[in-house]
């Protein structure tokens, strides 16, 4: 059980946040995410910000519908969430660092 722990303590995660320029809401998505980031995936984590009118292709290429939508790419599944990150509970549950009671 501890080498699970310790391989889950390890994971790298790959992230992508897509945002509509710089937004209240955008604003507000990237200030919540860095923040998961750094109290629950410190040293562990590559998030890049993607303004979907600067990187058009891209939001196209992953089918972006609403923004802010934050993909994690790594460690799979591959999870979506949409939103300003603000919901703790459902911003670490869909990056499987908390189980849903």
């Amino acid at each position: 059980m501890k080498n699970a722990r310790n391989k889950t303590s390890q994971t790298k995660y790959v992230l992508r946040l897509y945002v509509n320029g710089s937004t209240l809401k955008s604003e507000v998505a990237v200030a919540n995410i860095k923040r998961v980031c750094e109290q629950h995936l410190k040293g562990r984590y590559d998030l890049q910000v993607i303004d979907i009118h600067e990187q058009a292709q891209l939001a196209r290429n992953e089918q972006i519908v609403a923004v802010p939508t934050l993909i994690k790419r790594l460690p799979a599944p591959l999870q979506r969430l949409v939103g300003n990150m603000s919901d703790l509970d459902k911003v670490l549950f869909g990056l499987d660092l908390r189980k849903r009671e």
